[in-house]
């Protein structure tokens, strides 16, 4: 296993993981169902948002297969999958710049988030001990599955009913 840790400025709430040789670009076209889920992907790259908008603490880490996980610990999982064409695998603040640049083997990977301490940020969203692990394996392509939901209402995002707000 491959791992590093990192503090990232989440600023929009979103960090991204991409294939930096293909030169991505970070979706614009958000739905309500992208903000619920809080990972959004789109070609060879995962957008994930933290519920935090300010300094993130972020984990990732590479396997060669699944690692398998306990969903219990976590307040938030999701799972989908990720194209590295060209291998350049590079963790990205929204407006700052790479904050990991790491050539992995080429092809298609899965992608874990794992979300935890998101009760503990404050009504602002400016503090709070959140943390997020990003794990990454190769393996098939997948589309996004959400296997534990965080009740988002709790972060403000969306109202009781689901909405975003207008």
């Amino acid at each position: 296993m491959l791992a590093h840790d990192l503090r990232l400025v989440a600023d929009y709430n979103q960090f991204y993981v991409w294939d930096a040789g293909v030169g991505p670009r970070a979706p614009e076209d958000y739905r309500d169902d992208d903000v619920i889920r809080m990972v959004k992907v789109a070609p060879n790259v995962v957008v994930v948002q933290p519920a935090s908008d300010v300094f993130v603490s972020v984990r990732l880490e590479v396997h060669d297969g699944d690692p398998g996980c306990d969903i219990a610990g976590w307040d938030h999982v999701v799972e989908c999958s990720l194209e590295l064409p060209t291998g350049h695998l590079q963790v990205h603040e929204c407006t700052g710049g790479a904050a990991l640049d790491l050539h992995l083997a080429p092809g298609t990977y899965r992608v874990r988030a794992l979300f935890e301490g998101l009760d503990s940020l404050s009504a602002t969203g400016a503090a709070g001990d959140d943390r997020y692990v990003v794990v990454l394996w190769p393996g098939e392509a997948q589309p996004l599955r959400v296997l534990k939901q965080f009740p988002i209402s709790r972060l403000g995002r969306v109202d009781a009913a689901g909405r975003l707000p207008s």
